[in-house]
């Protein structure tokens, strides 16, 4: 009996996925033909590092073997370059909007008033990168405890906008895919900044929770999702570092 596909699969049709250099960047073509995102763009990119992971992934789907099932999570730069050439490209102010909705509920402003073991991490891992942020980019942003929300000041948040309407559309496609999932757009910033890696972006993430379960016992669904969270992080430092790669 067949196994059942995953679901979301879909038959492997190449044999072979490559890099092919163009007058303005470098495409990723199966058996010659170029692929196409769900929206009809060619998979083209300016960085070669870039390409060359991309076609990598690709010729790796399906376990490298034709007429094979393959899913999405099987692509996951590819995710990240698709969000680029078809969300971002197109709209850079929408997705801009949406990452400074995480700052104005930034994870290292909101501190707990206990357990104490808690409160001292939080000053110790959070407190540097509020200091980083107002250290490379002038933005100061407030800090609260307990339950009460805190209003940002427009002044930072203005200035934030023009930080992200800086970076180009590759970092930006990066950030949406790491600064949700970190719940910060301040880690987010370091990490696209070369200041931290993936692993330490996450680890300061999950402060909250890595802690919980300390004091209070394992929780086997929570470390997973965690776990699921990270690997959006490990994505988004991969795809930063193919585009560093080339610059």
């Amino acid at each position: 009996m067949p196994r059942p596909s995953a679901p979301g699969a879909r038959r492997r049709f190449w044999d072979r996925a490559e890099v092919v250099p163009e007058a303005d960047g470098f495409s990723v073509r199966l058996d010659g033909r170029p692929v196409r995102l769900p929206g009809g763009t060619v998979l083209r990119v300016g960085s070669r590092a870039l390409a060359e992971a991309l076609a990598a992934e690709w010729q790796g789907a399906a376990d490298g073997q034709k007429g094979g099932d393959f899913t999405p999570s099987e692509l996951r730069l590819t995710r990240i370059a698709g969000t680029m050439l078809e969300r971002i490209a197109p709209d850079r102010a929408a997705v801009i909007d949406g990452l400074l909705g995480y700052a104005r509920h930034e994870l290292l402003c909101y501190r707990v008033r206990y357990p104490a073991l808690l409160v001292e991490r939080q000053q110790q891992e959070w407190d540097p990168w509020l200091g980083w942020l107002g250290a490379r980019y002038g933005v100061a942003l407030r800090t609260t405890d307990g339950v009460m929300p805190v209003d940002q000041p427009a002044g930072a948040l203005a200035g934030l906008r023009a930080v992200l309407e800086a970076l180009p559309d590759g970092v930006l496609a990066a950030l949406g895919v790491a600064v949700p999932a970190l719940g910060s757009l301040v880690l987010g910033l370091a990490l696209a900044d070369g200041r931290l890696t993936a692993e330490q972006a996450i680890a300061c993430a999950t402060l909250d929770e890595r802690t919980q379960m300390e004091l209070w016992g394992h929780d086997a669904e929570q470390a997973g999702r965690l776990e699921m969270l990270g690997l959006d992080v490990v994505d988004a430092a991969a795809f930063l570092g193919l585009l560093r790669a080339d610059s």
